[in-house]
């Protein structure tokens, strides 16, 4: 149970991290209207490099076989979804109040945190200074991607604090992870092998369908070029990660 403990406490440690957002309840309305769409380029770029340089990667690493099938699936999958809930919404006739790429961020997010605490779980069940190891990097990598899911969540049509609120229930999966990860030891590897590459199809989707669009709606070439160099601060930041992670 000793080893039950520490991945319970690693993993809602984790998820704690959700609440980075919190910061933004303290910016005036104006001011966080006029960074929000930055927040979005970061989120974005953090997708982009957490697809390309992590998951698909590691994937890869655990797996060679049929990994970027895995990872059209996952496109697919979210392409799929996402269009239930446009024809959800015109069936109600009427304009929905929350963005479906809002509710489609939260579903990427919750299948990362579920394959992180699955991670967490792994490796502690190997040893317990490295599952304290590869907690610490799995939270050093989840600061950049809360801040943007906040972002995305609060630009997709949700209140700052029922953003925090959900984004934290969302990061909570990895708990859920953490559990199955323990009880399920012999099938957690090839259950990431599999979840990753699909995440990673999901995250690009996300990314590439619908973040990349919002930025692209901007008028000012020169607003534009900052809110660009933020996606490519998201995807160096995911880089720079994978480097330390290594």
């Amino acid at each position: 149970m000793g080893v039950l403990f520490f991945i319970i406490l690693s993993t809602f440690l984790v998820s704690t991290i959700a609440f980075v957002g919190a910061f933004f309840l303290l910016l005036k309305k104006d001011l966080f209207e006029r960074i929000i769409l930055f927040l979005v380029a970061l989120s974005a770029g953090a997708l982009m490099g957490g697809a390309f340089l992590h998951l698909i990667p590691e994937a890869i690493e655990k797996s060679e076989n049929l990994v970027f099938l895995y990872v059209l699936l996952g496109f697919a999958f979210f392409f799929f979804i996402e269009k239930v809930l446009d024809w959800h919404h015109c069936s109600l006739k009427k304009k929905p109040k929350i963005h479906s790429f809002a509710y489609m961020s939260l579903v990427g997010e919750a299948i990362h945190n579920f394959i992180d605490g699955l991670i967490i779980a792994a490796s502690f069940v190997v040893s317990i200074p490295l599952g304290i190891a590869t907690t610490l990097a799995v939270a050093i990598h989840e600061i950049p991607q809360e801040i943007g899911d906040f972002g995305i969540l609060v630009y997709g049509g949700y209140k700052k604090m029922k953003a925090l609120i959900i984004n934290f229930i969302i990061a909570l999966t990895a708990v859920l992870g953490g559990f199955a990860g323990f009880y399920l030891s012999e099938l957690t590897t090839k259950a990431i092998s599999f979840l990753l590459p699909i995440a990673a199809g999901g995250f690009i989707y996300v990314a590439a369908s619908d973040l990349i669009p919002e930025i692209r709606k901007e008028n000012s070439f020169a607003h534009f070029l900052f809110i660009f160099l933020t996606f490519l601060a998201g995807i160096f930041i995911l880089f720079i990660l994978r480097l330390l992670a290594h």
